[in-house]
C-alpha cells in the first residue's frame, strides 16, 4: 500500500514561477502524485489544491491520450478508478527533477528578470 499524499507536497510551488513546464499547468504535479504508484481521483485532489474535478479529468485525460498515465478501472461495487505512471511517464521523472533543481538554484533571479521586464 503507498502513503498518502502529503496535502502540503506542492506549499513550495508557486503559481505562475514555473518556467519549465512539461504539458499543462497541472500535468508535472499530478506526474509527482503518482510517482510512488497508483491513486485514486479523490487522492490526487488533496495536494493539488484550486484544481476543479473538471480540469483534473481533462488533465489525465490528455494524459492517458499522450501514453504518461494509465487508467484502470475495477468491476467491483462502488466502482474504483485508478491512475499510475506507464514507463513513457516515468521518463519524465529524470528532467523534472533536473527541472527543479534548476529551479532550486535560479528561481530568485528568474523572478526578478521578470518583474524587472514587467517594470520596464
Amino acid at each position: 500500500m503507498t502513503q498518502p499524499l502529503d496535502p502540503d507536497m506542492f506549499h513550495e510551488c508557486r503559481d505562475g514561477a514555473m518556467p519549465i513546464r512539461i504539458g499543462d499547468k497541472w500535468t508535472a504535479r499530478i506526474i509527482r502524485c503518482l510517482e510512488g504508484g497508483p491513486r485514486r481521483f479523490s487522492e490526487l485532489r488533496i495536494p493539488l489544491r484550486g484544481i476543479t474535478p473538471k480540469v483534473l479529468t481533462e488533465s489525465l485525460r490528455a494524459m492517458e491520450r499522450d501514453g504518461f498515465v494509465r487508467r484502470t478501472a475495477y468491476a467491483e461495487m462502488p466502482p474504483r478508478v485508478e491512475y499510475e505512471l506507464t514507463a513513457l511517464g516515468r521518463t519524465l521523472l529524470e528532467p523534472m527533477e533536473a527541472c527543479c533543481e534548476w529551479s532550486r538554484r535560479h528561481l530568485p533571479a528568474f523572478l526578478d528578470a521578470r518583474q524587472t521586464w514587467s517594470d520596464s
